[in-house]
């Protein structure tokens, strides 16, 4: 009875993992939110393995989309070539910015907050945070349709 017992447990834990890691479809991409927490770099490499990257916000309606998924979430954002220089993953510049107020402030304990994450405790619009890449936070990734 125990053996069976776990197997079930086994089996419904990895149902539920797969219905929690099922992609939204939101306007022309696919994302998909990790339930488990990594570095920025992990996060990255996770989100290629899927045939996606980190999240490239190009709107209002895309940021008040993932912001209203209710987690601190890495974004495919960061300034670790060049410093204040913010980035993409795919090498475009920053245009549209949706920061926190005084962010980016590279503040933390090392002054070293490379990489972006979009904070579920701000406005939807105003989200935004610069973090050290070595903070584990959960992920988005984006795979365009």
């Amino acid at each position: 009875m125990t053996k069976k017992r776990d197997r079930l447990q086994t089996s419904y834990n990895t149902m539920t993992k797969e219905r929690d890691n099922k992609p939204t479809k939101f306007e022309s991409s696919w994302y998909f939110l990790s339930t488990e927490s990594k570095t920025w770099k992990e996060s990255r490499e996770d989100c290629l393995k899927r045939g996606a990257d980190l999240v490239i916000i190009n709107s209002d309606k895309e940021q008040t989309f993932l912001f209203n998924l209710k987690k601190r979430v890495w974004i495919g954002l960061n300034d670790s070539v060049k410093e204040g220089t913010w980035k993409w993953v795919d090498g475009t510049p920053l245009t549209t910015r949706y920061w926190y107020s005084k962010q980016p402030d590279n503040a933390g304990p090392n002054g070293d907050e490379d990489c972006a994450e979009i904070h579920k405790d701000q406005s939807p619009l105003k989200a935004w945070n610069d973090m050290s890449c070595d903070s584990k936070l959960n992920w988005i990734c984006e795979k365009a349709v």
